[in-house]
């Protein structure tokens, strides 16, 4: 048995979480929530760690770069994947706010977005 200790990031309480987990690394025991988006952010954490990615993209023909997010989050395994897929991408000029930038970004079958218009016009 192993024992994980972290904050809960669901609400500002920022609870101390508890998961007890088995050596097959399933979740035994959650201890340490207040609300039930508070238990099913640490069965998560320690089963399937997922974040959003934000970043800045290359704009074609201007010189500021163009702020993007992924649109839900993506496997925490995967990030440096989408990093680098991110970084290999150039906005087209006249880019909006919301326009799907990358489609299914390294696989995970989650879109990068804008998440600001393009400034260089």
């Amino acid at each position: 048995m192993s024992i994980r200790r972290f904050p809960c990031i669901q609400c500002p309480m920022g609870c101390a979480l508890e998961v007890e987990l088995d050596e097959a690394g399933t979740v035994v025991k959650v201890s340490g929530f207040t609300c039930k988006n508070g238990r099913e952010y640490a069965i998560n954490e320690c089963t399937d760690p997922r974040r959003t990615v934000s970043s800045l993209v290359r704009c074609a023909g201007g010189h500021i770069p163009v702020p993007v997010r992924t649109k839900t989050s993506v496997p925490k395994r995967l990030i440096r994947p989408v990093l680098e897929q991110i970084r290999c991408t150039e906005a087209p000029k006249g880019t909006r706010l919301g326009d799907v930038l990358i489609h299914d970004v390294a696989g995970t079958g989650v879109d990068v977005v804008a998440t600001r218009d393009d400034w260089n016009e």
